[in-house]
């Protein structure tokens, strides 16, 4: 009797620890793959904490400071300590407030998001079609039209850009090219206007236009154009109807990749539109750099920064109410 008991006794210990055995075997599993996911999600947090995050908080506390423009650095404390070794918080609202009773910075936004947005549509207008066309290429050909695409990326940026001072000026190609047709009788007047500004803007981020387009446009399902034709639809009601409906996400993608850089561009405005682009980017330098305002410059950031952020986060949001809905419905 006893013999026996003793062996089930031992048999149930036994089934005991290997199911704590096993147990922490999954959960040992589980950490491992749970530590993999963490580490996967965490990388880019840790790009957008440091890169995104640190800079938007250095720019806000700065905003609130009071300027000082002979010390190093030129703004104030938000913390200090008074008497009786009290510690104060001082918020500088007004230049906030500076914001709006200047009517220099409202003219600078507004003539930004202006120029952004014309740039935005002109990119769309030459882009889509240098993306369809990749699209439909063969194989081969795709990836030598891409490599033309990506290819003005291997210069440097100052450099294109001064380039195209040499194009645009009085005596630049443009115009001799347009006496020597016959087309004028003078010069016309290209660089240091709106125009050259919206040439240097197109030019510069056009690939970021593209490049999405055209990545959504190779993920077209043929047979569907090939339905709607065989539907009697003509190609130009397929396209509206069926092909650019289908593309909104590389088109959303593209003017948005294009529009936020654009609005506080400053190399730009700056050597092509001379003094009288009036640009937020422009701004920006004058107030950091000549003025050496840096809490009204921070808050001239924070506040453009608000402009694009907030309508972007807004637009995603209701794409996703919209996802959501869809995958329900």
């Amino acid at each position: 009797m006893s013999n026996g008991s003793s062996f089930n006794w031992l048999g149930l210990w036994y089934q005991v620890f290997l199911g704590v055995y096993q147990r922490i075997g999954l959960l040992g599993r589980e950490l491992r793959q749970r530590r993999g996911r963490i580490f996967v999600a965490g990388v880019p947090m840790l790009w957008l904490g440091v890169f995104f995050l640190v800079p938007f908080l250095i720019l806000a506390k700065i905003s609130l400071t009071d300027p000082m423009p002979g010390a190093r650095p030129p703004y104030g404390d938000l913390l200090s300590w008074g008497e009786h070794w009290r510690l104060q918080l001082t918020l500088n609202l007004g230049n906030y407030l500076q914001l709006f009773e200047d009517s220099l910075y409202l003219a600078a936004y507004l003539n930004s998001l202006k120029i952004a947005a014309i740039s935005t549509l002109i990119a769309l207008v030459v882009g889509y079609p240098m993306a369809y066309g990749i699209a439909r290429a063969t194989p081969r050909a795709r990836m030598v039209l891409l490599m033309l695409v990506i290819l003005p990326f291997w210069t440097s940026f100052l450099i294109r850009i001064y380039a195209w001072i040499g194009l645009l000026r009085n005596n630049g190609l443009i115009n001799q090219t347009l006496q020597w047709l016959g087309l004028i009788d003078e010069p016309l007047r290209l660089l240091n206007t709106d125009f050259a500004v919206y040439v240097g803007i197109v030019y510069s981020y056009l690939p970021f236009m593209v490049l999405p387009l055209a990545a959504n446009l190779m993920k077209l399902d043929r047979r569907l154009l090939e339905a709607a034709s065989d539907l009697g639809c003509r190609p130009m009601q397929a396209f509206w109807r069926i092909t650019f409906p289908l593309s909104m996400p590389g088109v959303i993608a593209g003017c948005l990749l294009v529009f936020i850089p654009a609005v506080g561009e400053f190399v730009i405005p700056d050597l092509l539109g001379g003094s009288d682009a009036l640009m937020i980017g422009k701004v920006l330098w004058t107030e950091f750099f000549h003025n050496r305002n840096w809490p009204v410059a921070s808050s001239v950031a924070m506040a453009m920064l608000m402009l694009i952020v907030i309508p972007v986060l807004l637009f995603e949001h209701v794409q996703n109410r919209r996802a959501e809905k869809e995958a329900k419905g």
